[in-house]
């Protein structure tokens, strides 16, 4: 199984609006992820034009759309990225290509981008999401407690970090 990132184009909208509107998916994502086809556009156009600065990525296992993940610029004068979105196709679950994709990301993000430090941030729910941050070396930096809304109730958000030298 061959896992590789490539930067998102236009023809991939389609499949990126699929996978924000699964069932299996939305409700892991936060409330401004983009799901219909416009906003994907124009975040993937964003992407192609601001290369360094804003990201949208496909994530193929052996030439197929498997998933997605994104990144943004979260401070530009300290080199530090915010990581977001990552979400494989209920299709693909099972086979941790979502492990090999971040890890991949990572270097991509430290080594080609010179970013500095990598934030994510996931709902405190998502035991998958912060199973996988663990996993692929992110360090828990702390609970946002009841930081979000969401579907009338708040909720915890927990918050990772990760530097170069913490790549193993």
């Amino acid at each position: 199984m061959a896992v590789e990132l490539r930067r998102a184009n236009p023809s991939d909208a389609d499949f990126i609006v699929e996978l924000n509107s699964d069932d299996d998916v939305r409700p892991f994502l936060g409330p401004r992820t983009a799901s219909d086809r416009g906003k994907i556009v124009e975040e993937i156009e964003r992407s192609l034009a601001e290369p360094e600065t804003f990201g949208r990525f496909v994530i193929e296992v052996d030439g197929e759309p498997a998933g997605a993940l994104g990144f943004h610029v979260a401070n530009e004068r300290n080199r530090i990225a915010r990581v977001e979105r990552l979400a494989v196709h209920p299709r693909f679950r099972g086979r941790r290509l979502a492990d090999d994709a971040a890890r991949q990301f990572q270097r991509f993000l430290f080594d080609e981008l010179g970013f500095h430090r990598l934030e994510l941030e996931v709902y405190a729910f998502n035991e998958r999401a912060c199973a996988h941050a663990d996993r692929v070396g992110y360090v828990r930096e702390g609970r946002k407690r009841r930081a979000y809304l969401r579907e009338g109730e708040w909720v915890d958000a927990i918050f990772y970090a990760l530097l170069a030298e913490d790549l193993t």
